[in-house]
């Protein structure tokens, strides 16, 4: 039966919102996506960015062939005008299939999504979670966490077959030769230095660790490892407070410290390049994160407990999270001014650099 899906079904609409780690955990369902339908056209019905630090979905596939095409919209929007105008756009191009990557919203707000995709005349629909099990993430016992967000998406889209979830051709970026030669180009001055990555954005404000905790941490790193070049990527805005963190770097690695502040230099592409050449990468839980486990660097990462445990850990072995399983986690809040941050701000520069140390002299 799948095999006469995958010859009668030429265009393929996936529905996925949200931005770079958002994107980069859905690789292994794109390429199985790939797979299965390899000589249809397949789509994305995804977001507008919502902030200058969340890359377009767009930004993140570039050339990787894994989708052909995308349609926009404003998320949550419940504008009639802006619904019909999208609904006009997917009835001319007639979408013979939905494979669904959404995110748990809830059962109803699934179920409005279906209604929606059925109006546009799309009744083949694959993953669309209308239930509480494909809603929530499921409890590992035998690890005590929860699974990964790409283990459930895995799991909804399972009837079209395995994931590979293991293997690094599903978590292939399929970076191009001008983006791996932009990286080389902007990493020539660390020589045949090791790098170490570093990225201290995220868009949302309860993940931030402080600029203090980073400068102090990498005061400590500088002393440790001044044979390392330390290469800084973000977007424009973040290049000042990526700056005073690594001003502690300068202080303590001497006078032939290298800091390499690329913020507003790259691509998101090019800047998982980037990482592909460095020994760690340090960072909070951020779409940049999600790129380094990508490309295989291992990856220190800060992580407040706004989601559960696990959800949106990096996936791969050899990972290192520091997470405080505070009373208040899975809060999923934004901003928090009850709590103060606790979860995050809890974590003590002695821990991180535990981590680190544990990793690179390893």
């Amino acid at each position: 039966m799948l095999e006469d899906m995958a010859r009668e079904v030429k265009r393929v609409l996936v529905y996925r919102l949200g931005s770079m780690g958002d994107t980069i955990v859905a690789l292994p369902a794109l390429h199985l996506i790939e797979r299965v339908f390899p000589d249809a056209e397949r789509r994305l019905l995804t977001n507008f960015p919502v902030s200058d630090k969340a890359a377009a979905a767009a930004g993140v596939l570039g050339s990787s062939g894994l989708i052909g095409g995308y349609f926009h919209y404003p998320v949550g929007t419940r504008d009639p005008l802006s619904l019909v105008r999208l609904w006009w756009r997917l009835v001319r191009w007639r979408p013979q299939l939905l494979v669904y990557l959404g995110g748990a919203r809830g059962v109803e707000s699934a179920r409005r999504d279906a209604l929606f995709f059925r109006i546009c005349g799309i009744r083949r629909q694959i993953g669309v979670p209308v239930t509480e099990a494909m809603q929530e993430t499921q409890w590992k016992p035998e690890l005590e966490a929860h699974e990964y967000e790409c283990e459930r998406l895995a799991r909804n889209i399972a009837e079209l077959g395995d994931a590979h979830l293991e293997t690094r051709e599903a978590w292939d970026m399929r970076l191009n030769e001008a983006e791996r030669a932009k990286a080389d180009e902007v990493l020539t001055p660390a020589g045949n230095r090791p790098i170490l990555g570093l990225s201290l954005g995220t868009k949302i404000p309860v993940n931030h660790w402080g600029q203090e905790n980073w400068r102090a941490l990498l005061a400590r790193l500088g002393s440790l490892y001044p044979e390392y070049a330390l290469a800084i990527t973000g977007v424009a805005s973040e290049s000042e407070v990526s700056e005073y963190a690594a001003a502690g770097w300068r202080e303590t690695a001497g006078r032939d410290a290298v800091v390499l502040n690329l913020c507003g230099r790259l691509s998101p592409r090019e800047s998982a390049a980037c990482f592909a050449r460095a020994k760690l990468f340090l960072g909070h839980d951020s779409g940049p994160m999600h790129f380094a486990a990508s490309v295989g660097t291992r990856v220190v990462a800060v992580f407040s407990a706004r989601n559960l445990q696990r959800v949106w850990f990096p996936y791969g072995k050899g990972h290192r999270v520091i997470y405080h399983a505070v009373n208040c986690m899975g809060c999923g809040l934004q901003t928090c001014t009850i709590e103060k941050t606790k979860c995050v701000t809890s974590i003590s520069v002695d821990e991180v650099l535990a981590q680190v140390r544990a990793e690179l002299d390893g």
